[in-house]
C-alpha cells in the first residue's frame, strides 16, 4: 500500500523507489503483488507516465488514509510519542491560502517539521470523506450537519478603486453614488450565484444591486481589474491592503462598513480528529485570531 501511494504521489516507480529508499525491482513487485491481491488494476503503465485507473483512484484515497493512521499510531506508542508526524490534506479557499495560510507556513514547517501538508486552494466545495481530506477552511454558513465546524475567523471587505480611475470619474460621495460609477461584480465559482454586497452606518444602510460593468470569480482578477483603472473593485481586505501599500489603490467610502464573512475550520464527525489535524486547526486558528485582517 505504501509503495502503491508513492507511485501515485510522484507519478514513477523510480522516483517511488527512491522516496521510499529501495530498488525499482522492489516496488514493482509489490505493486504487482498487491494488484493481484485485490484482484484489479490499480494503474496506468505507459512509457512516459504512469496513473491511477478509476479503480485505483479510489484505492488510494482510503489507503492513504489507512497510512497516515499506522504512522500516527506508530508514533503514539514509540519513544518519540511527542513528536508529532504525517500527512494532512487540507482544502481551503484561495484568498485565505494564497494571503494568509501560506505566507504564514514556515512557522508551522519549523514547530512541526514531520508533519506532511497536502494544500489545496480552490474555491470548489469538496466532499471531504469521498476524497480522502482531513480538514477544510470554508466561508459562510456552514449547512452540511456532517461537518463538525469550528469558528476560526473572518474575511473581511472593502471597496476600493485606482487613483487614476476616481480622478477621472464623477463624484463619489455616499453610496448612492456607486450606480453611476463602473464597479465590478462577483460570482462564486461553483455556484455562478451573485454576491449582492450592502454598507452600513449606524442605521443606515445601501444595497448595491445595479447590475455591474464586469463580472469576476476570482479576488486576484477584481484587483487587477481595479489597479487597471476599469472601475470600483469589491475586495477582501487582504487582498486589498497589499496594493494600498503601494498606491495602486484607494479605499473607497471606508466610513462605510460591509459585512464580513465567517470562516470555520471544518472536518468530518465521523473522522477521529488525530494529533496531526488538531496541530494545524489549533495553529491556523490562533494566527487568525492574532491577525487583525482576518480576526473575529
Amino acid at each position: 500500500m505504501r509503495a502503491f501511494c508513492r507511485i501515485v504521489e510522484v507519478g514513477s516507480f523510480s522516483a517511488a523507489a527512491d522516496s521510499l529508499g529501495v530498488a525499482k525491482t522492489t516496488v514493482s513487485g509489490q505493486l504487482q503483488a498487491l494488484e493481484s491481491l485485490l484482484g484489479i488494476k490499480l494503474l496506468h503503465r505507459s512509457t512516459r507516465k504512469v496513473s491511477a485507473t478509476t479503480e485505483g483512484s479510489a484505492y488510494y484515497l482510503r489507503a492513504r488514509a489507512v497510512i497516515d493512521d499506522v504512522d500516527e499510531l506508530e508514533a503514539s506508542i514509540s519513544q518519540s510519542r511527542n513528536v508529532v508526524r504525517g500527512r494532512v490534506r487540507i482544502e481551503m479557499p484561495s484568498p485565505v491560502g494564497i494571503l494568509f495560510v501560506v505566507p504564514a507556513l514556515g512557522g508551522f514547517t519549523a514547530r512541526y517539521p514531520e508533519i506532511h501538508l497536502d494544500i489545496g486552494c480552490s474555491e470548489r466545495v469538496v466532499d471531504l470523506v469521498q476524497e480522502g481530506v482531513d480538514c477544510a477552511i470554508r466561508g459562510g454558513v456552514i449547512s452540511d450537519q456532517d461537518l463538525v465546524c469550528r469558528p476560526i475567523g473572518q474575511m473581511h471587505f472593502c471597496f476600493c478603486a485606482s487613483p487614476t480611475y476616481l480622478a477621472s470619474a464623477g463624484p463619489l460621495k455616499s453610496p448612492a453614488d456607486l450606480p453611476s460609477h463602473k464597479h465590478f461584480g462577483f460570482k462564486f465559482p461553483a455556484t455562478e450565484r451573485r454576491y449582492v454586497p450592502t454598507l452600513t452606518r449606524g442605521d443606515a444602510s445601501f444595497t448595491l444591486d445595479q447590475p455591474p460593468t464586469m463580472y469576476f470569480n476570482n479576488g486576484s482578477a477584481t484587483a487587477a481589474a481595479a489597479v487597471a483603472g476599469l472601475g470600483i473593485a469589491f475586495l477582501p481586505t487582504a487582498e486589498a491592503v497589499r496594493h494600498f501599500n503601494t498606491g495602486a489603490l484607494v479605499p473607497v467610502l471606508p466610513e462605510w462598513r460591509l459585512a464580513s464573512m465567517p470562516l470555520c475550520v471544518v472536518y468530518p464527525y465521523t473522522r477521529h480528529l488525530s494529533a496531526r489535524v488538531r496541530a494545524f486547526t489549533d495553529w491556523v486558528t490562533t494566527l487568525m485570531a492574532n491577525d487583525p485582517l482576518w480576526s473575529p
